[in-house]
C-alpha cells in the first residue's frame, strides 16, 4: 500500500472508529446524561428526587432514553470529527517536532499506537480538535439540551428545530457556544495530558511486569492495553471534568433559558448572586461518573480499533511485500 493511500485509510478509519466509539458511549450513557441536564436546570432539582419522578412517570424506560438520537448524532459525528482532527493535528505536531513524517510510530511498550508529544502539544491538540467539533456539532448540541430537559414538551426533532428557529433565529442554534468552548477546550486540553501521562506511566509498570526480559522491547498484549487505556481515560476524565464543570453549568442555563441567562459572565454572575456559588458545580457527581465511564469507553473503543487496524495494514503490507519479492 503506497503511503498516499495508506495515509488516506488511516485517516478515513480514525473517523470511522471515533464515530463508533461515540455511538456506543452516547446510547449506553443516555440516562446519565439527561439527569445531569435536568439537575442542571433548576437549583431545587436533585439526583434522587429526578429519578424518582421520571420512575413515578408514565413510560419510564423511553423516558430515561429521552434524547437518545440528538445525544447519538452530537456525540458519534462529534467523536468522529473529534478523533480525526486530533490525528491529523497529532501527526502534524509530531512531524513537526521531529523533522521527519515517519516520526509518529508508536514504541512498543506503551499501551496506545497514537503520536507521542510533549505536554504542551497533547494540550494544545487536544484543546483546538474539541473546539472544532464543538463549534461544528453546536447546533445538535442545542436541539439535545432542549429535548433532554422537563421545560420543552418537543416531540421530534423537527419540531423542536423549528421552535428554536422561530423563537431565537439562527443563532438559537449557537446558543452556549462561548461556555462550551471554555469548557471543552481546557476539559480536552487536559484529558489528553493526563490521559497520555497516566498511559505511559502505567504502560511502563505493566512492561516491567510482564516482561521477563528487561532488555528486550516488549509489546503490551491487547488485554494489557485495553486496560490501561481504561483506567487512563477514568483518571483523566475526572480530573478534567472537575476544572471545567462551572462552564459547563452555565452553558445548560444559556441552552435552556437563553432569555434569562444571555452570555457566560452574565449567567455566571447571576446564578452566583441567587443560588450560590454551588450552582456552578451542580450535577458534578453525576458528570463526573459520566464522562468518566463515557471517555474511558470512547478512548478505549478508539484505540483498540486503530490498533487492530494498524496490524491489519502491516500484515496486508508484508503479504504484499512478500509477494513483490517472490516475482523478483
Amino acid at each position: 500500500m503506497s503511503d498516499g493511500g495508506k495515509s488516506r485509510s488511516s485517516s478515513s478509519f480514525h473517523f470511522f472508529a471515533g464515530l463508533s466509539s461515540g455511538i456506543v458511549s452516547a446510547v449506553l450513557l443516555q440516562p446519565a446524561d439527561l439527569l445531569k441536564t435536568r439537575v442542571q436546570q433548576s437549583r431545587s432539582s436533585t439526583l434522587l428526587g429526578t429519578i424518582r419522578t421520571i420512575a413515578n412517570g408514565p413510560n419510564p424506560i423511553s423516558q430515561f432514553w429521552r434524547g437518545t438520537l440528538p445525544s447519538t448524532i452530537r456525540t458519534g459525528c462529534g467523536s468522529a470529527i473529534y478523533f480525526s482532527s486530533l490525528n491529523a493535528l497529532r501527526r502534524r505536531a509530531a512531524s513537526l517536532a521531529a523533522g521527519r513524517a515517519d516520526a509518529v510510530a508508536a514504541t512498543g511498550d506503551h499501551s496506545s499506537s497514537l503520536p507521542k508529544l510533549s505536554n504542551t502539544a497533547n494540550l494544545a491538540t487536544g484543546a483546538v480538535a474539541r473546539t472544532w467539533a464543538g463549534f461544528i456539532m453546536m447546533p445538535i448540541t442545542v436541539l439535545k439540551v432542549r429535548y433532554e430537559s422537563s421545560l420543552y414538551a418537543y416531540t421530534s426533532l423537527a419540531s423542536a428545530t423549528k421552535d428554536i428557529y422561530r423563537t431565537t433565529g439562527l443563532k438559537g442554534f449557537f446558543a452556549g457556544f462561548g461556555a462550551t468552548a471554555v469548557r471543552d477546550a481546557p476539559y480536552a486540553g487536559l484529558y489528553v495530558l493526563f490521559y497520555e501521562q497516566s498511559k505511559r506511566r502505567l504502560s511502563a509498570l505493566a512492561t516491567r511486569i510482564e516482561s521477563t526480559d528487561p532488555s528486550a522491547s516488549a509489546r503490551l498484549s491487547s488485554s494489557t492495553s485495553a486496560g490501561i487505556n481504561f483506567v487512563s481515560g477514568v483518571a483523566a476524565a475526572g480530573l478534567g471534568t472537575t476544572i471545567s464543570n462551572p462552564f459547563d453549568a452555565i452553558k445548560t442555563r444559556i441552552q435552556l433559558m437563553p432569555d434569562t441567562y444571555t452570555n457566560l459572565v452574565q449567567a455566571g454572575k447571576k446564578m452566583i448572586a441567587e443560588e450560590g456559588p454551588r450552582s456552578l458545580f451542580d450535577g458534578l457527581g453525576i458528570r463526573i461518573a459520566r464522562k468518566a465511564i463515557s471517555s474511558a469507553l470512547a478512548w478505549t473503543v478508539y484505540e483498540e480499533l486503530i490498533r487492530r487496524a494498524e496490524r491489519g495494514w502491516q500484515e496486508v503490507e508484508s503479504v504484499s511485500s512478500a509477494t513483490v519479492g517472490g516475482k523478483v
